[in-house]
């Protein structure tokens, strides 16, 4: 067994390395615990159909009932007043809503201010294409009658209003393992 002799440098030199160690540790268990936020881009998603009726809900950040229901309301009526000529990017309130029409069905993605506008416009997309393989050309009624399917496949794709899989047989396998059994 070899000792290390007490020097001042080896001294000094486990003293960096506890301190790096020391710091490395309390900036991974800040991230850990939420010290360090990152915040969120998607703070909700709606689908409605063309009378405005709410169809599908996801919220990724805590609202009251009464605040969904009035930010629903004024968002559905000012985005289903637009005509197609004008641009699917709304600003209302501290959101920025992207929109899109697929058929009967409005997609709402409310974002934050910085948030890409066009990186949500794909995403809905893909959220469209991916319903779109499941269902077969989706519609209001898909989305009524197996909305738990709807909301699963949500959640394979955001987590904590980030976007974290866009692979659509990816997205898709979890629900086909389910149906199986």
């Amino acid at each position: 067994m070899t000792t290390v002799p007490n020097t001042p440098s080896s001294s000094f030199h486990c003293l960096s390395l506890s301190l790096s160690l020391s710091l490395s540790l309390s900036l991974s268990l800040s991230v850990f615990f939420g010290v360090v936020k990152k915040k969120m881009g998607i703070r909700f998603i709606l689908m409605v159909n063309k009378q405005g009726q709410t169809r599908l809900a996801q919220y990724y950040e805590y609202l009251t009932l009464e605040e969904r229901r009035a930010l629903e309301g004024e968002i559905v009526r000012k985005c289903l007043a637009r005509t197609e000529q004008q641009c699917s990017f709304v600003e209302h309130r501290n959101y920025k809503i992207v929109y899109r029409r697929y058929a009967s069905l409005f997609f709402l993605v409310g974002v934050d201010n910085d948030e890409n506008e066009l990186a949500i416009l794909e995403f809905i997309h893909l959220l469209v294409e991916t319903m779109d393989r499941h269902f077969g050309n989706v519609c209001e009624l898909d989305i009524m009658f197996h909305l738990e399917k709807a909301h699963f496949m949500l959640e394979e794709m955001v987590m904590n209003g980030c976007i974290v899989e866009t692979s659509k047989s990816n997205i898709l396998t979890p629900i086909q393992l389910m149906e199986k059994a």
